[in-house]
């Protein structure tokens, strides 16, 4: 099964170095990729903002214990190397001058202010706050995963969003999609639904999708919208810088779209769609990030609940960042789990509940709350949608009632290990594609091509007695080659052994002639 990309970090260690000259060039692209650094990471960079000169192996060492220190430090500097944020020269360690520069520009105010979005020098006289934001980003994203989990929630996506999922292996398109590029959104979403259209499903990265945070989800989402941005015919470096910029924007503020670039002008229209900044009509002058762009890179989590509670939610929001991360889990856990593998979830969204669908059997739905019960037929079958238990684990502690999280472990043992146990029963056996190797004349032939195929590594399965051999997809194209080869040689040795054999007939015939002769 596929692993869809949901990692920033590994997208840009792809990335080459030219990329990342000019990526370095904007001060809010530094002081970004800077704040998604692990904190070793970051205290390399803060450590040697202000030196000057390269920085030599052994010195940088004695920064760091002996032992494992030396090896989290040689972690820390392959991935700042991988950014092209340290090179190597002469056993030293040496900072890319452009981002020395534009991250000290980032950190004491200098450089080119517009890095970080340009304000607008009038006010909006359409009032919009912080709990209408949250209220708008809730909307859309939510629009997203109900139409994924096939609910009714809401508007159907738009052509954009939906082209996205088809890309990206989240779902799968109509049969019929090439009629979608002369309709509507809603009608394009509602002759996708029809059966004879091609109805759109849900693959296994779908179904892991769904289990996600918001903040994964997101980044999912848009580096996804980065693999497409060469075919869009966008700069991809004005694609990422926007994205970055989006990441250090203030909550509730607005910002100018008069100085975007056309690819950063055609990227705004499409990130309206996700919820990730709102424009009052298109072709607006001015943008508000939502609370979806202005944590991309601030490693705090996104809190957005279901948008009929948008405005209450969004209320407590600010108050929640201050709190601990303990009290900030606890208001917005909702599940319940016992022993007994009952299930009891505290909620009304229709979002939740369908996720909680995909692994839970549901028996009673309450105006507040569901129950239900993990069972073997329901872990098997969000298994075979290429769920895995450790996801639904994740889940169900990350979402664990207040209640839950008083008791170490928050989850009963019982449970935990028998989701488990369903997972490992149903990957007892695993079909893998192979070549069936058999029929040989000789057992020094089978041995012989068990040898060679043993040394490359693609031998699954063989039997000495029945000269049976099974080898690898990718094993097949050598072990044939070896075994034509063998067949080959088998014949020239019969084929010479003939040939004695004629040459010795006729030479005993000849004496036999002169014998008679005499």
């Amino acid at each position: 099964m596929s692993k869809f990309q949901t990692s920033i970090h590994e997208y840009l260690e792809t990335l080459p170095e030219h990329t990342f000259n000019r990526l370095y060039q904007k001060p809010a692209t530094c002081l970004a990729i800077f704040r998604l650094l692990p904190p070793l990471g970051k205290q390399i960079i803060m450590s040697c903002l202000y030196v000057d000169k390269p920085i030599p192996f052994n010195e940088m060492r004695l920064w760091f214990k002996d032992g494992a220190g030396i090896t989290k430090q040689m972690e820390a500097m392959a991935r700042l190397k991988a950014l092209h944020v340290f090179t190597e020269q002469h056993n030293s360690y040496k900072m890319n001058p452009t981002f020395l520069q534009e991250f000290r520009n980032a950190l004491t105010g200098g450089g080119n202010s517009e890095s970080f979005g340009l304000a607008t020098s009038t006010p909006d006289k359409h009032h919009v706050d912080i709990a209408f934001l949250d209220d708008y980003a809730t909307k859309q994203w939510e629009a997203i995963l109900h139409f994924m989990v096939g609910t009714t929630e809401g508007k159907p996506p738009c052509k954009g969003v939906l082209n996205l999922l088809g890309r990206s292996g989240l779902m799968t398109g109509g049969s019929n999609a090439q009629q979608a590029e002369n309709m509507d959104a809603r009608e394009f979403a509602s002759q996708m639904a029809r059966q004879d259209f091609g109805v759109p499903t849900i693959t296994n990265k779908g179904f892991q999708f769904l289990l996600q945070d918001i903040n994964t989800q997101v980044w999912a989402f848009l580096l996804q919208y980065l693999n497409m941005a060469e075919s869009l015919n966008m700069d991809l470096v004005e694609v990422l810088t926007f994205f970055f910029q989006l990441g250090s924007l203030e909550l509730g503020n607005d910002y100018s779209s008069e100085k975007l670039t056309p690819s950063q002008t055609h990227l705004l229209e499409d990130l309206k769609a996700y919820g990730i900044v709102y424009q009052r009509k298109r072709g607006s002058r001015r943008y508000y990030p939502t609370r979806l762009a202005t944590t991309l890179t601030s490693g705090t989590p996104v809190m957005l609940g279901s948008h009929s509670n948008a405005t209450k939610n969004a209320a407590s929001a600010a108050a929640a960042v201050r709190k601990t991360e303990e009290e900030e889990e606890d208001g917005h856990g909702f599940i319940v789990i016992e022993t007994n593998y009952r299930v009891y979830a505290y909620t009304d969204s229709p979002l939740q509940i369908a996720v909680l669908n995909l692994f839970v059997h549901l028996r009673d739905r309450f105006p507040n709350m569901v129950t239900g019960v993990v069972t073997r037929d329901s872990i098997r079958r969000a298994l075979s949608n290429g769920i895995t238990a450790e996801q639904i684990i994740t889940y169900l502690s990350a979402h664990a009632h207040a209640q839950m999280r008083k008791h170490s472990p928050v989850l009963p043992l019982t449970v935990v290990d028998q989701i488990r146990l369903w997972e490992i029963e149903k990957n007892r056996l695993r079909a893998a594609p192979s070549w069936n190797y058999s029929q040989f004349n000789r057992q020094q032939d089978f041995e012989s091509t068990l040898e060679y195929a043993s040394e490359l590594g693609v031998v699954q399965w063989s039997d000495s007695k029945r000269k049976m051999l099974c080898i690898t997809q990718e094993g097949h194209q050598p072990v044939g080659a070896y075994v034509r080869k063998l067949i080959t040689k088998h014949k020239e040795q019969q084929a010479q052994q003939q040939q004695q054999a004629h040459q010795h007939q006729q030479q005993q015939h000849h004496h036999h002639a002169t014998s008679v002769h005499s």
